[in-house]
């Protein structure tokens, strides 16, 4: 298995997760990325971290942008996991959000920012 991949099992997917999210969750904002976070606990369980990434229709009309952006997210946190599951733990459940209404540069730009917003949660 990959160290750095970015596997079926991970993403979050089930819409029941997702309600559940939406429900129980707590949110945090760095900069333009901001999550909704919940762990697992014995009313709902998880079995392994589960992520999920979107990106509004307000500000990017056209899916083109959404799905560069989307994609920007996806591999910062492929290739920083470690530091993700550092902060957010191994069994939880996350939701990512883009909430400027800029495009960024560049990848470097929101990896910072995922860096910082992991870095945040974790203090």
């Amino acid at each position: 298995m990959k160290i750095n991949g970015f596997p079926t099992h991970e993403k979050l997917k089930r819409k029941s997760e997702i309600d559940h999210l939406f429900k129980k969750g707590k949110w945090l904002t760095v900069d333009n990325i901001r999550v909704i976070h919940v762990k697992s606990n014995e009313s709902f369980s998880v079995p392994n971290h589960r992520i999920g990434v979107s990106v509004g229709k307000k500000f990017f009309k056209k899916a083109v942008d959404r799905n560069r952006i989307k994609r920007l997210l996806r591999e910062s946190y492929r290739l920083n996991k470690a530091v993700y599951l550092e902060a957010f733990k191994e069994k939880s459940i996350v939701m990512m959000f883009w909430t400027s209404k800029e495009m960024p540069e560049n990848f470097a730009v929101v990896e910072n920012q995922f860096l910082k917003l992991c870095k945040k949660k974790s203090e």
